[in-house]
């Protein structure tokens, strides 16, 4: 498998994840412009599309679906609660494009499988995905409040890690947010902090060489440094090193990761 994190943060998210038949992305939270001018710097092409699953309804991750579909006919995959909001979201898209896929299913897309979970956010139904190819894995697991031990287990023994590192706790209890919304990414159903996500990784790392890519930082109360910092402390403190046990990774709001080639040890 192949993937790129194309954009990730509060401003607009999108991933893409290739395998030899297949190739996908996961929300569409920019512009379609933007999509593609973002697939054409890793050297990939929003014609050559196979689809779009969507994690859950928020416009930093469908903003860009509804064009994205009818631009390229493309089908949509979401659950049946999301696709309820979503059709107050993206415009009208054909029938046959219109595919639902709940929590808990298997998707067969010719060579890639796709696996389903629950997250537990302030959507109708969040979900994260788990990517199949041959003995290869690849999990994605953004925008929830906390990791539940069925999530561990759900993603436990991939190769790469797209996982959600959102916050710095001092930081955000600081900013001038009102306290209801500081409240509500603190609490289960808001979005992961840095420890949390560090301390989540603990039980789902194996130390054999895993890549983690931190995604969602809040540019108002995280900074790239302080996340990677965080996390690659609490790893260590298992005796793992960074580069070595462990590959931590930085994403962005504006511009995509290299392109990352998945194979399994």
């Amino acid at each position: 498998m192949k993937f790129s994190v194309l954009a990730s943060g509060s401003t607009g998210n999108a991933f893409y994840i290739e395998s030899d038949e297949t190739r996908l992305l996961v929300d569409a939270g920019l512009s379609g412009k933007q999509i593609e001018g973002l697939l054409e710097q890793i050297g990939k092409s929003a014609r050559d599309l196979d689809g779009i699953l969507i994690t859950h309804e928020h416009s930093d991750h469908v903003r860009g679906v509804g064009v994205m579909a009818r631009r390229y006919q493309l089908p949509v995959f979401a659950n049946e609660k999301t696709w309820e909001e979503l059709d107050k979201q993206i415009g009208n898209i054909m029938d046959d494009q219109r595919r639902f896929l709940e929590i808990g299913d298997v998707l067969q897309l010719d060579d890639l499988t796709i696996e389903t979970f629950g997250t537990s956010h302030d959507a109708v139904q969040s979900m994260g995905f788990c990517f199949f190819e041959d003995e290869c894995k690849v999990s994605f697991t953004t925008d929830l409040g906390y990791v539940s031990q069925k999530i561990k287990e759900t993603i436990k023994g991939s190769e790469a890690y797209i996982f959600e590192a959102n916050h710095d706790v001092e930081m955000l209890r600081t900013c001038s947010y009102p306290w209801g919304t500081k409240r509500r990414i603190l609490s289960d159903v808001g979005h992961l902090s840095n420890e949390s996500s560090g301390e989540a990784l603990l039980d789902v790392v194996e130390g054999r060489g895993e890549w983690i890519y931190l995604a969602h930082l809040s540019k108002e109360n995280n900074m790239t440094e302080l996340a990677r910092l965080t996390v690659k402390n609490i790893l260590e403190e298992e005796g793992w090193k960074d580069g070595e046990e462990f590959k931590l990774m930085d994403t962005s709001p504006i511009q995509p990761t290299r392109i990352k080639e998945i194979k399994r040890k």
